[in-house]
């Protein structure tokens, strides 16, 4: 195909997403008031609850087999290695600008963890559905491409939950005083530690001080986040592969209206969460609170610029090393995850730990709004690529 059909297939999903995005921040404007914050928070609390679950367990279910587990065994290694190469490039970021204290956890979070679910699921049903997609048949691409899509988001939130929450938490604790990390579950002075120190009396037996660190485990990695329900259900599909398939996928299955129904529901998480984006990012064109300049170059220059190109060379390598199977569309995603603007859950960290939270309204605005033109040319380049 000629590079100006891949970039007009490229380009159709990121406009679509302008347009919901744009109505998004339309609805929550205040003089509108149809998705005000209070709005927004109950909507994403559907979304978390509900669609999310329900997208990623319909998806997986309908082509999840021990043989794909075999042969996707290279994405969560993928997402882990954008975590990583967003980490080192941040923290080099912050030496070099001499970043604020404050905006240290915001900057690693945001140059490290892309927003692996909700863009992917809006980009690659959109390219499926293109007559000119590179990728084959529009059934059997939408199909397959889902599976991806679902396996990333459930890989990224566990990555995310575990890793980028705690790297937030502990830059936070040596800035905010005592009484409010008190209020989020833990003392300012035990943050970076995963056990709580004891009073050092003999008398506490061993056992006990063991008990006491165990019992703050859950609380320090967010154990509740961790196992998020879009994770529950990838983890349930995994284990019980072959008996739903066999109960619910087909019209000849007997419980195949569950599966109709999960689908119905999943099928409304891409323009729901899409509004929301589209309101969150309203915060950030509104903000009043000043970001050094290099910082957000930076962020920008490290997630739609070297991400991307370090991106290719470590897919490319896996390629050649045959860690990765010959489907486009597999290799496309892997890619893509390399491309991605910064998470939009790092708004709720910085919320949740009252750190940087005005500062990461603005650089998420920016990050997104460059974003529909850096995802628009690396997806042209990428499905070249592959194609």
């Amino acid at each position: 195909m000629q590079i100006s059909d891949l970039f007009f297939v490229a380009s159709m999903p990121v406009l679509k997403t302008l347009l919901l995005t744009t109505l998004g921040s339309f609805l929550a404007l205040d003089r509108v008031g149809v998705m005000g914050e209070n709005a927004r928070k109950q909507l994403n609390s559907v979304v978390f609850f509900v669609f999310s679950p329900a997208i990623v367990g319909s998806n997986l279910a309908k082509t999840i087999t021990l043989e794909s587990i075999v042969l996707m065994w290279f994405m969560p290694i993928n997402i882990l290695c954008t975590f990583i190469i967003g980490s080192v490039l941040a923290w080099i970021l912050i030496k070099v600008t001499r970043a604020p204290r404050h905006l240290k956890g915001l900057v690693l979070g945001c140059c490290a963890a892309g927003n692996l679910g909700n863009l992917p699921l809006i980009i690659i049903p959109a390219i499926c559905r293109e007559k000119n997609s590179p990728f084959g048949d529009p059934e059997i691409c939408h199909k397959y491409g889902m599976t991806y899509v679902s396996l990333s988001m459930a890989t990224g939130v566990v990555y995310f939950w575990t890793y980028i929450y705690n790297i937030v938490r502990v830059s936070s604790s040596k800035i905010n005083n005592e009484e409010f990390i008190s209020s989020k579950t833990y003392s300012n002075q035990e943050a970076p530690l995963l056990c709580e120190k004891t009073d050092g009396i003999d008398k506490i037996s061993v056992l006990q001080k063991t008990i006491r660190c165990l019992k703050t485990i859950p609380r320090k990695l967010n154990l509740k986040a961790l196992f998020a329900p879009s994770t529950t259900a990838a983890v349930c599909i995994y284990f019980l592969a072959a008996l739903i398939h066999n109960l619910m996928i087909g019209d000849a299955a007997p419980l195949h209206v569950v599966e109709d129904s999960a689908s119905l529901l999943g099928d409304a998480t891409i323009p729901t969460v899409t509004l929301i984006v589209g309101g969150n990012l309203l915060r950030g064109l509104k903000g009043s609170s000043a970001v050094p300049l290099s910082l957000i170059a930076g962020i920008i220059a490290i997630r739609h610029l070297f991400m991307p190109l370090l991106g290719i060379v470590i897919v490319k390598a896996a390629v050649n090393a045959g860690f990765i199977h010959s489907d486009p569309l597999y290799q496309f995603v892997l890619l893509l995850q390399y491309a991605l603007p910064p998470a939009m859950n790092i708004g709720t960290l910085t919320q949740l730990f009252g750190a940087g939270e005005s500062e990461c309204s603005i650089v998420l605005f920016w990050a997104y709004a460059l974003a529909s033109v850096s995802l628009t040319l690396w997806t042209t380049f990428f499905m070249w690529l592959v194609a």
